[in-house]
């Protein structure tokens, strides 16, 4: 059972790798985080700085926005999150566990 355990575990990360390359090959796109539960970035194409200050923030209005979803109808969850700004578009996919975060140019 562990080395099956095991096996699926290196087939998910295989698959995450590979849709990230996917989404960073877009045209556009700048660069994208994958952030754990707590906020923290595990997964970037950015350098470092940006990446703990588009991490933070984003986890921050995220979770408020899901709140206010779960508040309006606690049936209710969010599933996706889009900010367009003069300069870049970020795209914000929640899950359980993490947060992927794709900035792009907006005219792209």
């Amino acid at each position: 059972t562990v080395n099956f355990l095991y096996f699926c575990d290196l087939f998910f990360k295989a698959e995450v790798e590979e849709t990230l390359k996917r989404i960073q090959a877009h045209k556009g796109v700048i660069g994208t985080i994958v952030v754990n539960a707590e906020g923290i970035p595990i997964r970037t194409t950015l350098d470092n700085s940006t990446t703990v200050q588009y991490a933070g923030l984003l986890h921050q209005l995220t979770m408020k926005a899901r709140s206010t979803v779960r508040d309006i109808d606690p049936q209710n969850d969010l599933t996706f999150l889009r900010i367009r700004s003069k300069k870049h578009e970020i795209m914000v996919a929640p899950d359980k566990e993490y947060l992927l975060i794709v900035i792009q140019n907006p005219c792209e």
